[in-house]
């Protein structure tokens, strides 16, 4: 059965770095792959995803977080530096089998997730 099973949460400082991991099995990679996540009381929104060759992020984390992928052994990665308080939340890696992901309003929609992991919390304290 396919699975995203994401690792690297916790909680750390303002200002410190985070290396989350989603390993996939199950299956080979889908064409779009990314992160988003969810604060509490908020919707879930996009963070950073992968598609065609291409990586987009969210303008909040522009600059402070890196999406990559180790094709050899089906991980995805997403470095978060420079943390800070608002970055707070659950996140969840995510996959849509589409060859780009389906964007509304220039972000990957959640809507159209065909694959969800079950999340990693990520505590920032100022």
């Amino acid at each position: 059965q396919a699975q995203l099973a994401e690792s690297g949460g916790g909680s750390v400082q303002a200002g410190g770095s985070l290396r989350l991991s989603c390993a996939a099995s199950g299956y080979s990679w889908m064409s779009c792959m990314g992160w988003f996540r969810q604060a509490p009381g908020k919707e879930r929104e996009g963070v950073a995803f992968m598609d065609s060759g291409s990586t987009t992020y969210a303008d909040s984390v522009k600059g402070r977080f890196t999406i990559s992928k180790d094709n050899a052994e089906n991980i995805l990665y997403l470095q978060m530096n420079n943390l800070n308080a608002e970055d707070t939340a659950v996140y969840y890696c995510a996959a849509e089998s589409a060859a780009a992901c389906t964007r509304v309003g220039g972000m990957w929609s959640a809507a159209y997730v065909e694959k969800w992991g079950r999340g990693t919390q990520v505590t920032v304290s100022s």
